[in-house]
């Protein structure tokens, strides 16, 4: 892998919902997979054991077919105030692979650190994403990745 400099990504988003179905839709299967994903992909699996050292293992599919699966593990836990998770490309396995196995850059580490906050704002909810060890010269293409998924969330609350 080729070592490169690496930012965290930020993004903030308010809400038209309370934060007790955000958190639901980050933490509930039947609420995620109606979300993840750029717009032009669906979430055909998602599996998650939300707890401390728990393993959650999910799918993005492409219109054309291709899936890119994720897979990673809970660090933090603290029901309707964050979620703190590590991000891995995996297989439909849930092995952990290198991003050029999807045809992605050799930059991007084997694991990267998502942070998800959620906070009251008004009868609105306040989230913060975090996701760190992103390199620079992805960061871009994430930040609309997040942001095309993040438009969904909405629609789907």
């Amino acid at each position: 892998m080729t070592k490169q400099k690496s930012k965290d990504l930020v993004i903030v988003r308010i809400f038209d919902a309370p934060r007790k179905l955000v958190w639901r839709a980050w933490t509930e299967p039947a609420h995620f997979k109606k979300w993840w994903g750029p717009k032009e992909f669906s979430c055909p699996t998602a599996k998650m054991d939300v707890r401390v050292g728990g393993k959650y293992h999910w799918a993005m599919r492409a219109a054309d077919g291709n899936e890119h699966w994720s897979a990673g593990v809970y660090r933090e836990v603290t029901p309707m105030d964050r979620l703190v998770y590590t991000s891995s490309f995996a297989d439909a396995k849930g092995n952990l692979v290198p991003a050029t196995h999807y045809g992605m850059p050799d930059t991007i580490p084997m694991e990267m650190l998502v942070r998800v906050e959620f906070e009251n704002e008004g009868s609105k909810t306040k989230m913060t994403i975090t996701h760190s060890g992103l390199p620079t010269d992805i960061a871009a293409g994430a930040t609309v990745g997040w942001n095309s998924s993040l438009d969904k969330l909405a629609e789907s609350l």
